[in-house]
């Protein structure tokens, strides 16, 4: 007998990304406030019993992704498996992209949360929700986030979540088409500069959320910083819109309010109409 289900996996953006220190195991602890928005890709999970083995096949819309087991979503469902220990079962996930890919929006690391979440669900849930966090925390630094949902305060290098009040608040997107950024390359480029500003705008953001107090003035991305000299295409968006802020690792820009028009030209992928959401991956 088959059963399957929906997952939505919403994107994230970074409202802070600062830096504080590189760690022993080569990555960065951070403080960031990120929240979640209504972008979204979907997983459709279908299992069926199996008599011998348990496969993992993977499928989707996009020609940008490997579905082989270097797919982050193959990576979830087999560590799921694992803790979960469950065997004999035949898994296929089909992966709707919507989400640009090397974007700073934890597109992969959203489908990967989906997929924990969603193969809990599918079984009846045999496991706890710290057992999914912990699965999320050993597969990268976004998992937690979009496990959770709404706007969180992360730290360590992301994994450690903590939930903030949401605002109501539409946000546009623009991205350059053909430039995708990495989290290694960002993080490295930061490493290198010499001057590293202490600004503490995740804290002052954090305050100002409690208060209910416009947040404009603290957006802000150390990785922007890191990376902004070296791509056209990144000054084009920042001359344009002097208040857009850069996503996570790039290259994805965001403006609070629905303020983008379409003269930008055709380099360029805009999304518009999206807004702050109060949750992370859900059935639908």
């Amino acid at each position: 007998m088959m059963k399957s289900l929906r997952v939505a996996c919403p994107a994230k953006i970074n409202l802070t990304l600062e830096v504080v220190n590189k760690r022993d195991d080569g990555f960065h602890n951070i403080k960031s406030i990120m929240q979640l928005i209504s972008l979204y890709d979907f997983l459709d999970i279908k299992i069926e019993k199996s008599l011998s083995s348990s496969d993992i096949i993977l499928a989707g819309n996009s020609n940008e992704l490997l579905y082989d087991e270097t797919n982050l979503v193959y990576k979830a469902a087999k560590i799921f498996f694992d803790k979960a220990n469950i065997q004999n079962y035949n898994v296929s996930i089909y992966i709707e992209k919507n989400i640009p890919i090397s974007a700073g929006l934890a597109g992969g690391s959203t489908d990967a949360s989906g997929a924990i979440f969603g193969l809990n669900e599918i079984f009846e849930k045999p496991l706890t929700n710290q057992d999914l966090h912990e699965l999320c925390a050993k597969l990268g630094s976004d998992l937690n986030v979009c496990l959770e949902g709404g706007c969180l305060l992360a730290t360590g290098r992301g994994e450690k979540t903590k939930h903030l009040p949401v605002k109501t608040q539409s946000v546009s997107l623009i991205k350059p088409k053909r430039l995708g950024i990495s989290a290694k390359e960002a993080y490295t480029k930061y490493s290198q500069k010499k001057i590293k500003p202490q600004n503490n705008m995740t804290e002052k953001m954090v305050q100002a959320l409690y208060n209910g107090d416009d947040i404009n003035q603290y957006l802000y991305n150390d990785l922007e910083y890191a990376v902004f000299d070296d791509y056209e295409e990144l000054q084009y968006i920042k001359k344009l819109y002097p208040d857009a802020i850069m996503s996570g690792s790039g290259s994805t820009f965001f403006v609070l309010n629905n303020i983008i028009n379409s003269d930008i030209n055709s380099d360029y992928k805009i999304m518009t109409g999206l807004n702050f959401i109060n949750h992370g991956v859900i059935l639908v």
